[in-house]
């Protein structure tokens, strides 16, 4: 999204802006030692943990993980898009956002919104007057739909046909670019058509209730069953949750969301009052759901059918939730029994025997020593043994807190062992290094990948980024994750030395990087501020360690010396002198 606006202007108005004056136009904060303080906007509380920072320009709540930079807080409270957000901020400060000509100025975005909601008109209309709408309106009350919450979600039918949709609306072949561009015209050789056909329309709409997409459900012999919207410049189906604007304009605050599968599933669990169900869009959950769902409410469930497909699809949804887990978050499974869905069961059971299945949820801590344990006899040390391989790197993804501890706890008590046997560090309430005022963040782990730490640094720190030019880069030829984003970090730093926190971050955009940075920027650093740059140092050196271990052991592992050239040789005895290290056994590299 940044492309649309040029990052240096985005630079330019993050720093300018102070996100204090932003959040208390609209949050009243007050001071506590060098930050501000205020109960969370995002979830009932009664003791405030929403914390905001005027030095690194971010806010983050202790409660329920919301985080993140002026511009994600207008996103979030004010449901603005991005080029809207940096527009707001930008008018605050008396700037005027560029428009370039050209590819540079970015699409005019507002066109399209207007035509999906033309399109949505016409699907409506033709729900209540297409001679085969009929057939459409018999299933839905089929289905138990009332005309009222049929309405509400503003459903409607496209008729059969392929050019019904590009009658109405296309006058102009700019009508004709904007439909094809929302992805309600197709496109093949020598001709253009309505992409949804004899479907039961569900319009999608975006937090701030406007239409971004349409999904299609087939009420006659064709295939696929349901059809979404393909990617737009406004759709993007791993980010958006069908369901959220309605749950949001009927439950101004949000205790708990369930994730269904189906847009039925949502409008029939409406319909009985049960106002907080949305659902992904034909994919798994991902974490860009989950960082969205984790401002809006502090329980999140997961329904699934209670076959197999149901639990695999299950683990699934554990792993990603695992790096979002952590104290005043909850995590819940629910399984339904075989043959039924959301829709189905409660109108078979009503709202309150619903309603009392989500109540008795599986935890996440339960359902995942579960599935590892399914498989496996703990009753035999070499089951144990299994399970403790099998749960350390997970764990490792949960956040350090209460909530990890309590798990690391568990593994202990199932496979009797103590949890520094298990490689999985001291405990983050114990440890002697941790400072009063941190005792509420998420700490850096002392286990924490060395690449990990240094980026989590210098999105703390920028100005430590000059600090990697005293150290050799061989760091850089490492093949691990993380490399290639702290490199191209220290490169944005090189290229941009005054850029603040908030700007970096923003750098990324929306997409799954943004979202690591700004989860790495709520841990708190091992050590105090001063001791940062020995802190980064030492990641960087341990990094050059492991690209040397990583290259003497390529060069090294031939099985005979012989093979190694003149120049490997030569490589061979650089990396041990830097080092340190004597030439392996039997290994001549003169």
């Amino acid at each position: 999204m940044a492309g649309r606006i040029p990052p240096e202007f985005i630079d330019q108005v993050l720093s300018r802006v102070d996100i204090i004056d932003v959040i208390n136009g609209r949050v009243s904060l007050r001071r506590a030692g060098k930050e501000f303080q205020a109960c969370c906007p995002f979830h009932n509380e009664k003791t405030p943990s929403f914390t905001v920072s005027r030095e690194k320009q971010f806010y983050h709540c202790f409660g329920c993980g919301a985080h993140g930079t002026a511009v994600g807080f207008l996103m979030e409270y004010d449901r603005l898009g991005f080029v809207e957000a940096v527009t707001e901020l930008a008018r605050m400060v008396g700037l005027e956002v560029p428009r370039a000509e050209g590819e540079d100025r970015g699409p005019d975005l507002a066109p399209l919104y207007a035509t999906l909601e033309e399109a949505a008109r016409f699907y409506r209309q033709q729900l209540r007057t297409h001679p085969q709408a009929p057939r459409a309106v018999e299933y839905l009350r089929g289905r138990g739909l009332s005309g009222e919450i049929a309405a509400e979600f503003g459903l409607g039918y496209a008729p059969p046909g392929w050019d019904n949709l590009r009658a109405v609306l296309s006058a102009d072949r700019h009508t004709i670019e904007r439909l094809l561009q929302c992805g309600l015209l197709a496109e093949r050789p020598g001709s253009l058509y309505d992409r949804f056909r004899d479907r039961i329309m569900f319009p999608i709409r975006d937090p701030r209730g406007r239409i971004i997409g349409f999904g299609g459900r087939t009420i006659g012999p064709g295939e696929p069953k349901y059809l979404n919207s393909p990617e737009t410049p406004l759709f993007h189906k791993g980010a958006e949750l069908y369901g959220l604007y309605e749950a949001r304009t009927a439950l101004r605050q949000l205790e708990r969301v369930v994730i269904v599968e189906g847009y039925l599933d949502v409008i029939a669990l409406a319909q009985f009052g049960i106002r907080f169900a949305m659902a992904t869009l034909g994919t798994a959950t991902t974490p860009q759901h989950l960082e969205r769902l984790s401002r809006t409410a502090p329980e999140i469930l997961f329904c699934f059918d209670g076959d197999a497909a149901g639990k695999a699809a299950a683990g699934k949804a554990m792993l990603t939730a695992l790096p979002f887990a952590r104290a005043g978050r909850e995590f819940r499974f629910l399984f339904l029994p075989e043959g039924e869905d959301p829709d189905t069961l409660v109108r078979k059971e009503g709202k309150e025997a619903f309603t009392s299945r989500l109540a008795a949820a599986t935890p996440l801590s339960e359902f995942f020593f579960a599935r590892l344990q399914a498989e496996l006899d703990t009753e035999s040390l070499d089951g144990r043994a299994r399970l403790a391989e099998a749960a350390q790197p997970l764990l490792q993804q949960v956040p350090p807190g209460i909530y990890r501890d309590l798990l690391v706890k568990r593994l202990t008590e199932l496979v009797g062992l103590e949890r520094k046997q298990l490689g999985l560090g001291p405990s983050a309430g114990t440890s002697p290094t941790r400072s009063p005022s941190s005792r509420r963040g998420k700490r850096t782990p002392e286990n924490v990948s060395a690449a990990r730490l240094a980026i989590a640094l210098l999105i703390q720190q920028p100005a430590l980024a000059p600090l990697a030019d005293q150290m050799p880069s061989d760091w850089r030829g490492l093949q691990q994750r993380g490399i290639a984003l702290l490199a191209t970090l220290l490169e944005t730093l090189r290229a941009h030395p005054t850029i603040t926190t908030a700007a970096l971050i923003e750098r990324w955009g929306e997409g799954e990087v943004a979202v690591f940075l700004r989860r790495l920027l709520t841990l708190q650093p091992v050590t105090a501020e001063s001791g940062m740059a020995a802190e980064f140092l030492g990641a960087l050196a341990r990094l050059n360690e492991q690209f040397r271990n990583q290259e003497g052991q390529r060069l090294a592992g031939r099985n005979k010396p012989s093979e190694l050239t003149s120049e490997e040789k030569r490589q061979l005895l650089q990396l041990l002198q830097r080092g340190h290290r004597k030439p392996p056994d039997g290994q001549d590299v003169e």
